[in-house]
């Protein structure tokens, strides 16, 4: 059967199981709290972010997660340096642009700090002379370190950044570093062939020409 794992993914972890960098200084890896042989991520989350991932031992359904054709949305917690006007938030909902173009239209509102958030080791710095806010930013594409792109492209640097949902599967009830089992949904194949030979199209009857048809008496 299909496996489904859902993982609370702690700050300074690498979205991998094993560190291909330098052997002095071994990095954290999904080993170090995940012992399930044979499943791997489906998608990536960047070493300095946090929260959901999923990991599955189907190759049919990584790629389906992972395909951007399907245009599952994700969505983000970020705390953010200073407080958005409307505008910024507008540009972010719009699409800003950034060097490898236009983002895709996104959902974005401010919200308040969520609620029991874990504390990050190390803390957030702050600047005691600036706020911070926190908003919830939903994409459908997954560029390279976006989030953080987008909100410093506004004016707003990024200072913690949380994935709380892929899709249907969230982070609600997941301590930072657990992992769980979940139900695999049915990936849709392509559609099969039909079986039953073509249908041959009805003869028409041919109609005489204008000039030979037989005059109404």
């Amino acid at each position: 059967m299909t496996r489904l794992i859902r993982f609370n993914k702690p700050y300074d972890v690498l979205p991998q199981f094993t560190d291909s960098g330098s052997q002095d200084s071994p990095r954290a890896t999904l080993s170090k709290y995940i012992d399930c042989p044979g499943v791997y991520a489906a998608g990536r989350l960047d070493r300095d972010s946090e929260g959901l991932m999923l990991l599955t031992d189907n190759g049919r359904l990584q790629a389906w997660i992972t395909d951007p054709k399907h245009k599952m949305d994700k969505t983000y917690w970020v705390q953010v340096e200073g407080i958005p006007d409307p505008d910024a938030l507008k540009n972010l909902a719009e699409g800003v642009e950034l060097k490898d173009g236009i983002t895709r239209p996104a959902k974005v509102r401010l919200i308040p700090e969520p609620p029991g958030l874990w504390a990050r080791t190390p803390p957030v710095r702050v600047r005691k002379t600036v706020p911070d806010s926190w908003i919830a930013l939903t994409l459908r594409e997954g560029r390279n370190r976006q989030v953080r792109r987008m909100t410093a492209a506004v004016g707003h640097p990024t200072l913690r950044l949380i994935r709380y949902s892929i899709g249907a599967w969230t982070l609600d009830g997941l301590a930072q570093g657990a992992w769980e089992d979940v139900e695999a949904p049915r990936v849709p194949g392509p559609p099969k062939p039909s079986q039953k030979p073509p249908r041959r199209p009805k003869p028409s009857a041919a109609r005489p020409p204008k000039g030979d048809r037989p005059r109404r008496r």
